[in-house]
């Protein structure tokens, strides 16, 4: 709505002046109003008082303010840990404070340009291992300004991901053993003392889940009757410490059988388990929501933990360097070389994609053919 009013200039001769409220501006919440004056009759005043009223129907109000991504990325973080997971807001919020707020937090986001995104991602790329990744966390701000119509496109959509020349093999490359390495890795293992390590990576081994849904074990999720493991949950990082949470996917929610040994394993280190915690002041029992693993306090066990454990085997006994992870690799590996289908490897590991488990496949048989002629030649020369 526009008020009209006349006014005398400092000559002395009048003047007609407007003052139009717009509403509110989107991005700063505050009411709007634009005041103009100098025009020669009131038809004048309220001609062009009109045709702004117009424009800004069309096409929205344009603040004048600067406003930083900072800001924006603030209202946009408000709304966006209230959609995901607290593991996942976690490793998000890692993305924004080392690499996204630094180089985009100060600037007008109305201002940020294809190219400068472009030079920022090709900085990016010779540090991070993922720069693409961190660049659609960095999207998700603008594509939120998007929809606030504080801005009219997405910069960081135009821009070219760089390859990088030293990019590291994927995590599935050499990540597992075979036969004999795993047989040599338990030998190792069981010359030591440590009978929550040789449980933990047993099941592991033999069951393929992954590490978090192996630390978030209860022993009322092992059928020993049928010989089964129910996996429901998952051991999480999250922004306020070690939590359970639903496991990745749904597929990821599954009953796995497991074999008589295993279940040997599982009970031996119950039964020293109760033990040692009774030791320390905890009387665990057979109660069914007893954790499989533990620390001293009987609480969660710190997911780190099996790094180091598996780091001292390695170190100690030079053995084959994998990962925690590789041990999941290393099951679908055997599975695959004892004659298993995709369908029946994908539900045992809880792959909600057939394809990531084609992509195991074909990183383990990619390796089995280098060992068959690494075999072959040795055999030649010997």
């Amino acid at each position: 709505m526009a008020n009209f009013k006349q006014y005398t200039k400092t000559n002395g001769t009048k003047a007609w002046e407007y003052t139009l409220s717009l509403g509110f501006d989107p991005a700063s919440g505050k009411r709007v109003r634009s005041h103009k004056r100098g025009f020669q009759s009131k038809k004048e005043a309220q001609i062009a008082a009109g045709r702004e009223e117009s424009s800004v129907y069309d096409h929205g109000i344009k603040s004048g303010r600067k406003q930083s991504f900072q800001e924006v990325y603030d209202l946009f973080m408000v709304q966006y840990q209230k959609t995901v997971k607290s593991s996942t807001l976690r490793k998000a919020l890692g993305f924004y404070h080392n690499h996204i707020l630094p180089a985009f937090g100060k600037k007008d986001i109305k201002k940020v340009t294809p190219l400068q995104c472009q030079h920022v991602i090709n900085d990016w790329s010779k540090s991070i291992q993922d720069p693409k990744k961190v660049m659609n966390y960095a999207s998700k701000v603008f594509q939120y300004a998007m929809r606030m119509e504080l801005i009219q496109r997405d910069p960081t959509k135009l821009i070219t991901i760089p390859e990088r020349k030293d990019k590291p093999t994927g995590d599935i490359d050499g990540n597992f053993y075979d036969k004999d390495e795993l047989n040599l890795f338990f030998q190792c293992l069981n010359k030591e003392r440590n009978e929550k390590a040789k449980t933990l990576f047993r099941i592991l081994a033999y069951t393929g889940m992954r590490k978090g849904e192996c630390l978030a074990l209860k022993y009322s999720d092992i059928d020993f009757t049928t010989g089964t493991i129910s996996i429901t949950r998952t051991l999480s990082n999250g922004v306020d410490g070690l939590m359970l949470e639903t496991p990745k996917t749904r597929a990821s929610i599954r009953t796995i059988d497991i074999d008589p040994e295993t279940l040997n394993v599982i009970n031996r280190w119950r039964f020293t388990q109760k033990k040692a915690m009774l030791m320390l002041g905890f009387n665990i029992g057979n109660d069914p929501d007893q954790f499989v693993f533990t620390n001293n306090k009987n609480n969660l066990l710190t997911p780190s933990r099996t790094t180091i454990w598996l780091d001292q085997i390695i170190n100690k006994y030079g053995l084959k360097r994998i990962t925690t992870h590789g041990f999941r690799h290393t099951h679908a590996s055997m599975l695959f070389e004892a004659g298993a289908s995709i369908k029946q490897v994908q539900q045992r590991l809880g792959h909600a994609d057939a394809q990531t488990t084609l992509n195991v496949y074909t990183h383990v048989s990619k390796h089995a053919k280098k060992d068959t002629i690494n075999k072959f030649v040795k055999y030649m020369e010997s």
